[in-house]
C-alpha cells in the first residue's frame, strides 16, 4: 500500500511577497515580528511551506509506523481568525509557560493568537525555543 504524501511541502514562493499580501495591517506587523523572532531562534531564513505557511529550519522525522519526512522546526500562518503558530514537540509539556503567556487558544502543536499585543513576548520566545530544541517532543 503506497504511503500518503504530505500536501504541505517546502517551495520556492516568496515569503516577502506572501507577507506583503496580508491585508490586515496589524496581522501583517505581527507576522513580521514573529518572522524575525523565529529566524533569530532557528538561525535560518524563512521558507514557504504550501501556499500559506512560513516555516523556519527543518528536521527529519520518522514515526514508529514507518512514516517519515521533513518538516519545519517552527512556523506560522496568518489565518482569518488568528495568527497560527506551529510549534513542534507539542505544547502539553509546557503548561507552566502557557499559564504566563496571556490570551491564546491551543491545539496539539498550534498556538492561536489574535494579536501579539495579547501575549508576553518573552514567554512566546521560550515556547518557540523549547519546540525548536525538541521537535519530536521526546523527553
Amino acid at each position: 500500500m503506497p504511503k500518503a504524501e504530505l500536501k504541505t511541502k517546502k517551495n520556492t514562493a516568496s515569503v516577502k511577497t506572501f507577507l506583503q499580501s496580508v491585508m490586515d495591517t496589524q496581522m501583517r506587523e505581527d507576522c513580521n515580528t514573529v518572522a524575525e523572532l523565529m529566524s533569530s531562534i532557528t538561525k535560518s531564513n524563512p521558507k514557504m511551506w504550501g501556499a500559506t505557511i512560513v516555516g523556519f529550519g527543518e528536521y527529519h522525522y520518522k514515526y514508529e509506523s514507518g512514516r517519515e519526512g521533513d518538516w519545519f522546526l517552527c512556523g506560522f500562518s496568518p489565518r482569518k481568525q488568528a495568527l497560527t503558530l506551529y510549534l513542534m514537540g507539542g505544547l502539553e509539556s509546557q503548561k507552566d509557560l502557557l499559564e504566563k503567556l496571556g490570551k491564546f487558544k491551543i491545539g496539539k502543536s498550534c498556538l492561536y493568537i489574535k494579536r501579539l499585543a495579547d501575549v508576553d513576548m518573552k514567554v512566546l520566545k521560550a515556547l518557540i525555543q523549547n519546540g525548536v530544541k525538541n521537535p519530536m517532543g521526546k523527553a
